[in-house]
């Protein structure tokens, strides 16, 4: 059982998550952190593709935005993906950050997805936590107060700033989000709509079309140099990119046809004609016919022949599990988990007599690359895979509704796989959720066939786990609501989000309202699971830590006393659980005000923890951490502050440097230091 001093357990979709006692002495919420020193970036920079070209709209853009003010990329009436807007806006960004001038350059840049209105608050209120000490607890006040904090002040130090939203799909979203005016500051918009709420306002829009002519020519030619095709006619090159309406990712899909197939471009216009059908199934705002057309037949031609790669009959059903995820950055080690491999061994379009290997998995992300079906960057690993979102609408439009449950639930599997139980990787676990995100906007109704999957789960308590309290509380509302109509009000499933839906309500800052939340939850839960069931007994737990958190220090610590007899005889004494039991009935035993008793507790809890759990699990540091507080409390700030630094050194090892319960313990380190101090000063005197 993962704990931490930050929050409790992680939850499984088969139970409540057990709650691990907190290492903090004021039982409070992460707190903010040092600003962090220019230049800094916040966000990643998507890295250059196949299809990227200079092109006059580039130039544009320089001159309209280097001055400052807002620049928005749109499109050019073309309806459709692929134009080129992010990677013009990338262009611009790394530009700009490599710019040593002290006109051009930048001190801070901040880089966010804005598909979603809550995508732009948590982008915003990252770069509150890392750059202006905004609340990490409350997503919507971080971003307000990064937001004040752009805003040009007298006294200040002038700060050069560029703010990057990639992907605006609704204007609306935008509200209330633009950055403020500055003569110091630009904000670069991509989107592909045209509403006066995004064009207007007086900001600077740059219309992206398609390719040239032109430009199609030189991008053709440029990549067919060099590959033995550097005879190819002017004239038929010129023709193929009228058939695939000069779209770039149309183009660099056709380029690395002709690379690997050795066709002739007259032979690969007449397949390409052959092939072409409409895309009947699509969106609003959907792509027009006559610039579809080509642009699905050069899809359907391109996964055909990634298919027929090395190791062959794998790209297809790989680009079905790419197309439920991030559009704007897989893991790799989510495509080449476990689970992954079995469905790609079940899933493979040709019959083969051995399991497919993690080799064969990134044999057939490349197959898929080299088609240009993906972007596929492996020094990247967060954000391993880009797919374009068109490509991926068309790829799940094409699966039937069992393959697609199917591959919904493998990419589930996945996830949950990929996840670290400590997430130590900031950027990782970003990444995860991000993906997790994707995968329930786009289907939904399948985790919960047969029942909700343990990856719903996981999204919630990472969100609460990074900070994002609220997010994590309306996650568990939603899923709650959810499973309540789905699978009914006393499914396991259901008492399982009740009861974190519980927990991130306390960690939100209603503890009262999360124990009384609880005690109606253990009624139900010992009349659907009787009163000896492991989810019972977490109740019991959560229940009578709630009611410390309110409060009553007591109550909580009686409660405990009464459940660890139960968990014990249920359990056994080296179950994690009861493990757990122990350390917060010593915590609870101290905040009624038996420090002594604390310290008895928790020393006899250690060695337990370390022969069971192993000394550098997380549940062992906590206690190490609540040990020394303690010592400290009791009247020995000395041995206190000795062991907070013999902890922070492996909090520093196993956890890394930056890791939020490594900075907690740097800070209570400080707090013993200065206590012994003192102390030591009175004696002396």
């Amino acid at each position: 059982m993962h704990l931490s001093a930050s929050g409790d357990a992680t939850a499984a979709s088969g139970g409540l998550a057990n709650t691990g006692y907190i290492a903090a002495l004021t039982l409070q919420q992460r707190g903010p952190q040092e600003p962090a020193s220019w230049p800094h970036q916040v966000g990643v920079i998507p890295p250059v593709t196949r299809s990227f070209l200079h092109r006059t709209e580039a130039h544009l853009l320089r001159a309209k935005i280097n001055s400052g003010g807002t620049a928005v990329l749109t499109q050019l009436l073309t309806g459709m993906g692929g134009v080129g807007k992010t990677q013009l806006a990338a262009d611009y960004a790394r530009t700009a950050w490599n710019d040593p001038s002290a006109i051009g350059g930048l001190d801070v840049l901040v880089w966010t997805t804005a598909s979603s209105r809550q995508a732009i608050v948590n982008g915003y209120a990252q770069a509150g936590v890392e750059l202006c000490r905004a609340d990490p607890n409350d997503a919507e006040t971080a971003a307000r107060t990064f937001l004040a904090w752009l805003s040009p002040k007298a006294t200040a130090r002038t700060c050069r700033w560029l703010i990057v939203l990639d992907d605006v799909a609704d204007p609306t979203d935008v509200n209330g989000l633009w950055p403020p005016d500055s003569p110091h500051g630009r904000t670069l918009v991509t989107t592909r709509r045209r509403d006066a709420a995004l064009t207007g306002l007086g900001h600077h829009t740059v219309e992206v079309g398609l390719f040239t002519e032109g430009d199609a020519l030189t991008y053709l030619t440029k990549c067919l140099t060099g590959h033995g095709r550097d005879g190819e006619s002017a004239d038929q090159l010129t023709v193929l990119a009228a058939d695939l309406g000069h779209l770039p990712l149309a183009l660099s899909q056709a380029a690395a046809y002709l690379i690997d197939s050795g066709e002739t471009v007259a032979d690969y216009r007449h397949r390409l004609a052959d092939r072409s059908t409409p895309l009947t199934d699509t969106t609003p705002g959907a792509l027009p016919d006559g610039q579809a057309l080509p642009l699905a037949a050069a899809w359907s031609l391109s996964i055909d022949r990634a298919d027929a790669l090395h190791p062959a009959g794998l790209a297809r059903p790989m680009l079905h599990l790419t197309s439920l995820l991030d559009a704007n950055g897989i893991p790799d080690t989510v495509l080449t988990s476990e689970p992954v491999l079995a469905h790609l061994t079940t899933h493979r379009s040709c019959p083969a007599p051995a399991s497919v290997s993690r080799r064969d998995a990134v044999h057939a992300l490349r197959a898929l690359y080299r088609l240009s079906l993906i972007g596929h960057t492996p020094r990247t690993p967060h954000q391993a895979v880009r797919v374009h979102q068109l490509i991926q609408r068309t790829t799940r439009d094409a699966l039937t509704p069992h393959q697609h449950d199917q591959a919904v639930r493998t990419v589930a599997d996945a996830l949950v796989c990929a996840w670290p139980s400590v997430e130590r990787d900031t950027g990782l676990t970003q990444a995860l959720r991000a993906n997790a995100q994707a995968l329930t906007a786009c289907a939904e109704d399948a985790l919960y066939r047969p029942n909700a999957h343990a990856v719903l789960y996981r999204l919630g308590t990472s969100l609460g786990e990074a900070g994002q309290v609220a997010a994590a509380r309306d996650h568990y509302r939603h899923l709650a609501d959810t499973n309540t109509r789905r699978l009914g009000p006393d499914h396991p499933d259901t008492v399982t989000a009740l009861g974190n839906l519980a927990r991130w309500r306390g960690e939100a800052g209603d503890a009262a309202v999360a124990a009384d939340a609880l005690a109606h939850l253990l009624e139900r839960t010992v009349r659907v699971l009787g009163k000896d069931h492991p989810d019972t007994l977490t109740t019991r737990h959560s229940l009578a830590r709630w009611r410390g958190r309110a409060g009553d220090a007591a109550s909580a610590a009686a409660g405990l006393a009464e459940l660890l007899p139960d968990q014990l005889r249920v359990l056994g004494p080296d179950h994690p659980d009861t493990l757990t039991t122990r350390g917060y009935l010593a915590f609870w035993r101290g905040r009624t005000g038996d420090a002594a008793g604390a310290v008895a507790g928790l020393a006899d809890l250690l060695p337990d923890q370390e022969r069971i759990l192993g000394p550098d699990h997380p549940d062992a540091l906590v206690t190490r951490g609540n040990l020394a507080q303690w010592r400290g409390r009791a009247g020995d700030a000395a041995t206190a502050a000795a062991d907070l630094a013999e902890l922070l050194e492996r909090k520093e090892k196993v956890l890394g440097l930056e890791h939020p319960h490594t900075l907690a313990t740097r800070k209570m380190l400080s707090h013993w230091r200065t206590q012994a101090e003192q102390r030591q000063g009175v004696k002396e005197a």
